[in-house]
């Protein structure tokens, strides 16, 4: 095959390798344009995804430190919960031990109490025997001093018909003896007369009379003999 080369269409090949030079050189432009400007998206957006990573991991060390330091700070409470746990248990035990302590020292004051109780009951019922015993007692005394009393009081009055009785017979005894000196020697003869019989009446009238008064003058023996009987013990 042979090719016929044809001066007259030259130009016009010429000015299509131009155009078509110029269309490359404008595609490569182009290519370059659209490349360079894909690039600069794709480094914004690794630049923006590394920002966004950069904040997320910024984040995550703040939460960290937060959950470092919550950590820290619940470890602390639970040591010193711990601490405050075995102190309590220290102080319970104490308090355990001082209630045992407490309730071995009510036991025994409780039967001392007990004891004392008894000794007291014991005690009152000897009080309430000798009280019993004291009370008998007084009142038999009672009555014997109430009984002491009237029979005193009975004395008393055989005093006073004593006292009088015998003043009686006192002033009886006078009027005999002023009777017996007033009797002459004429007059006993008189009263041996026979015929001298109003004389011997008179004289027995008047001898009557004062033995009267001191038949009066007696004492009687009965009510002597009253007091006397000792009183009944009740």
């Amino acid at each position: 095959m042979h090719i016929v080369w044809d001066e007259s269409r030259q130009p016009q090949a010429l000015g299509r390798g131009r155009r078509l030079a110029a269309a490359v050189a404008l595609c490569a432009a182009g290519l370059s344009l659209t490349g360079s400007a894909q690039a600069e998206t794709m480094e914004e957006r690794l630049r923006t995804q590394l920002r966004s990573t950069t904040q997320q991991l910024q984040q995550l060390q703040s939460e960290q430190a937060q959950v470092n330091a919550a950590k820290a700070a619940a470890e602390a409470q639970r040591d010193a919960a711990q601490k405050e746990l075995e102190a309590l248990r220290g102080q319970l035990a104490k308090a355990k031990g001082q209630a045992d302590k407490l309730a071995e020292q009510q036991g025994a004051v409780m039967e001392s109490a007990q004891a004392q109780v008894a000794a007291s009951h014991a005690q009152l019922g000897k009080f309430k025997g000798a009280y019993d015993e004291l009370l008998a007692l007084s009142r038999a005394k009672e009555t014997e001093r109430v009984a002491l009393a009237r029979t005193l009081a009975q004395r008393d009055e055989q005093v006073k018909t004593c006292v009088t009785k015998n003043r009686e017979m006192y002033e009886a005894g006078k009027e005999i003896l002023n009777a017996y000196e007033r009797i002459s020697t004429g007059g006993i003869l008189a009263m041996k007369q026979p015929f001298a019989g109003s004389a011997r009446v008179k004289f027995e009238e008047q001898a009557q009379e004062y033995g009267d008064k001191l038949y009066d003058a007696q004492v009687s023996a009965a009510p002597a003999a009253a007091a006397a009987t000792p009183t009944a013990q009740p």
